[in-house]
């Protein structure tokens, strides 16, 4: 549990925050550094400039860590691989031009995509939505050309498949995507489903009114 501050350490931290590092303040007042620098914020306090004129803010200010180690490069610093391109590590363990990963598939290639649709390669853009389409697509389009635009091909109801000798043309519908929203909604999917879907409604609707009318009786 945070112990909550007191007012006379809170006149004591306004008083000597300003002149002393952080982390001798909190040791000074008994807290957590974290719990300090809350503090700190909340009440706005500043360094004055004269602890930033000090040695104790500008060995920090310098680039020098608190036991006086350099933690920057000096001016005009030259690292170790300049000029040698390439000069990064064993060349061994690092991509050839042309590399491709474990995952790559050839122009051709087939697998199910996430909605459990069987979908083929057809080009290698390295965009999965241009290079991968659905292979019910792609026998709709053979027979008549390009989807209409705002509209879906997708294998009627009941006969979905994802065997590439049984997506025919006569197993599939073009249909828009308004069309598409109608017939997965869950009255039209199922009527048990449709009826839990109306009475999971109309208990929202109840618990809306009750909490509105508990929150205008109080207002």
């Amino acid at each position: 549990m945070k112990r909550p501050w007191t007012d006379s350490e809170v006149e004591e931290l306004r008083r000597i925050y300003p002149d002393m590092l952080t982390e001798r303040v909190a040791q000074q007042l008994g807290r957590g550094l974290r719990s300090v620098r809350n503090k700190v914020h909340s009440l706005g306090l500043k360094k004055s400039p004269e602890f930033h004129a000090s040695e104790q803010s500008s060995r920090i200010r310098e680039g020098l860590t608190r036991d006086g180690k350099r933690s920057n490069f000096p001016k005009g610093h030259k690292p170790w691989n300049a000029g040698k391109k390439g000069v990064n590590g064993d060349s061994a363990t690092r991509f050839t031009p042309g590399h491709k990963p474990h995952t790559w598939k050839p122009v051709g290639a087939e697998r199910l995509n996430k909605d459990g649709n069987l979908a083929r390669k057809v080009s290698d853009t390295g965009d999965k939505n241009v290079d991968w389409k659905t292979v019910h697509r792609l026998v709709w389009e053979a027979a008549n050309g390009p989807t209409p635009k705002g509209s879906i091909v997708v294998l009627k109801q009941g006969l979905k498949t994802a065997v590439r000798e049984e997506i025919t043309l006569d197993r599939l519908e073009c249909i828009t995507r308004r069309e598409c929203v109608v017939k997965n909604h869950p009255r039209n999917k199922s009527p048990e489903l449709g009826k839990l879907s109306q009475l999971k409604g109309a208990i929202q609707r109840q618990v809306n009114r009750i909490v509105r009318e508990s929150q205008e009786q109080t207002a």
